[in-house]
């Protein structure tokens, strides 16, 4: 990264100094980054049921909150001796990768067509998976942080699978084969420029189905336990520290999380063999900038005690923390670092954020609409994406302006490819 691209660029004063403010009707603590009147009314109810939890200390509320199953996405929770796993949701470990290349804008062809493909038959999409697992020894790793690491050390993560819920068993050749793909909905592949006219790769993704199915394990376990018999939402059982079903849970999510990021770093690599190939020509240098999750569980020190944070739609935020904070097929990107404020237990959102469902998305627009608002992207433009069009989620701009206190722009990144499944 050069020295210039350390500076601040881009909005920190269209709300400044507005957030957060206080969500009304909560038990515990709970600090929003938006207007509660922005806020959908099923997720201000998830918020207060979430912030009634006897466990839970307190709730900060992201710019990108919306309705999820359970919690919201864009939720940070601090619980004293428990966990929910639907503050975690389903998709375990899911986050983002930035890379920056050394090629410029000059360097691209006029049609990115040929890339796009490349891309796609690296690395599958959707529900399809690799025909057999990606062999880690012919890949390129790419450097800096912690791609490279994770693409050692396999054996030892396989021989954990064992110890997984008996329930994923026989779905072990599966996972391994959804190592380094990179699923549907929001996920992605891109392509971008930043303002300097550098080109960056950036990934978004998670744990595929082995994520899923052992949360959902977990969430059945958790309903059927005693201490959460009359809770207001069932999809917020939680686990209580020191018991086997707790212990039994966290094992699983850590390998889960490791999962996710294993699979990230093998779909980078892919992507940069992709590129690799398509400029054979040349020597191109990749350097990771930022590597986050942002559906995760972390004990952290909040407020003079040891708690346990879920993050569900939320990067930390540390001082210094290099993010990703993405928009959508169309908006780009946001590379931040944290300013380490602890008035949102050191986090910021992880992206845009729907502001309507995926079927409203569906009833309110058209494929004219596609085309119009991806011009200038090669991406797919059929009917299969419609519900991840620009116009489905929020102002990506507003949504970093409303954090100005929890994080700085470093690289704003224009998408000028997007590869989804």
């Amino acid at each position: 990264m050069n020295e210039n691209a350390t500076t601040p660029t881009e909005p920190r004063d269209a709300t400044s100094g507005a957030f957060p403010v206080p969500l009304s009707g909560t038990h515990a603590s709970t600090l929003m980054w938006a207007h509660e009147h922005d806020v959908e009314p099923a997720a201000r109810t998830q918020l207060r049921n979430i912030a009634a939890l006897p466990w839970v200390e307190g709730v900060r509320v992201m710019p990108d909150v919306h309705l999820g199953k359970g919690a919201t996405v864009g939720s940070v929770i601090a619980m004293r001796d428990a966990v929910s796993p639907n503050a975690v949701g389903v998709d375990i470990g899911c986050g983002m990768i930035g890379v920056r290349t050394s090629l410029t804008a000059d360097d691209l062809p006029d049609d990115l067509a040929a890339l796009r493909a490349r891309i796609e038959a690296a690395i599958p999409v959707g529900f399809r998976a690799h025909g057999e697992p990606v062999d880690l020894r012919r890949l390129r790793p790419v450097s800096g942080k912690g791609t490279s690491e994770v693409l050692r050390g396999s054996d030892a993560f396989w021989a954990r699978f064992e110890r997984l819920h008996a329930r994923v068993s026989d779905i072990e050749g599966r996972a391994r084969r959804q190592l380094g793909t990179l699923g549907g909905g929001n996920h992605f592949t891109e392509l971008c420029l930043d303002t300097d006219g550098h080109v960056w790769l950036q990934l978004h993704s998670g744990s595929r189905n082995i994520g899923k199915t052992l949360a959902e394990q977990h969430v059945g376990v958790a309903k059927g336990l005693e201490h959460n018999r009359g809770l207001a939402d069932p999809d917020l059982a939680v686990f209580l520290a020191g018991s086997p079903q707790m212990d039994a849970y966290l094992n699983d999510l850590w390998w889960a999380q490791e999962y996710a990021a294993r699979s990230r770093a093998v779909m980078m690599a892919l992507a940069v063999q992709a590129v690799r190939d398509t400029f054979a020509d040349r020597e191109i240098t990749f350097e990771t900038v930022a590597n986050v999750h942002h559906n995760y569980v972390a004990v952290e020190h909040v407020d003079g005690a040891d708690l346990i944070v879920t993050r569900k739609g939320a990067i930390r935020a540390g001082a210094g923390d290099v993010g990703l904070i993405p928009g959508s097929m169309g908006t780009g990107s946001y590379i931040v670092r944290g300013l380490g404020n602890p008035a949102s237990y050191w986090s910021a959102s992880h992206g845009a954020g729907r502001r309507m469902s995926r079927n409203a998305a569906r009833r309110t627009y058209t494929l004219d609409d596609l085309a119009d608002q991806t011009r200038g992207v090669e991406c797919r433009k059929d009917a299969g994406v419609l519900d991840e069009i620009p116009g489905a989620y929020k102002d990506l701009d507003a949504v970093i302006a409303a954090q100005a206190d929890l994080v700085e722009v470093v690289v704003r990144l224009r998408t000028i490819l997007c590869v989804k499944g």
